[in-house]
């Protein structure tokens, strides 16, 4: 092996080391969670608890647009082993980085008829993407 080529493997070692160290994706299920800073090459898994049998729902009023970029509507899903109608369960929201920059995520869990009742939960986050 070259003298240049002896030089420039640790830099490729440790270039590689810190590919490997980034998670894919980050999973967010409370705003105790942030502040949160994604890479470009991240994906953002926000879980949050839900039981729309109640009335109440998830409205997402700031979704980081200048940031990140919604990969699909909510999913809401109840735990199988529930089997109760009217059971609690949860709803998902993924996102990708779009572009480097802070942005807010802000979602409230209100009964959309009651628009003058304050939310019963609200969902705060600053996130930071590079």
């Amino acid at each position: 092996m070259s003298a240049p080529n002896r030089l420039l493997m640790p830099v490729v070692l440790a270039m590689l080391a810190g590919c490997a160290s980034q998670p894919s994706s980050i999973n967010l299920q409370k705003s105790s969670q942030c502040p949160i800073e994604l890479n470009s090459n991240q994906q953002l898994i926000l879980t949050l608890p839900s039981n729309p049998t109640t009335g109440f729902r998830w409205v997402v009023q700031d979704a980081a647009p200048s940031v990140l970029k919604s990969l699909g509507p909510e999913v809401y899903s109840n735990p199988e082993e529930a089997g109760l109608v009217g059971s609690a369960g949860q709803s998902t929201w993924r996102f990708s980085v779009l572009q480097s920059g802070t942005g807010r995520l802000l979602l409230t869990y209100q009964r959309p008829w009651e628009a003058d009742v304050a939310p019963e939960k609200t969902f705060d986050c600053e996130i930071q993407t590079r």
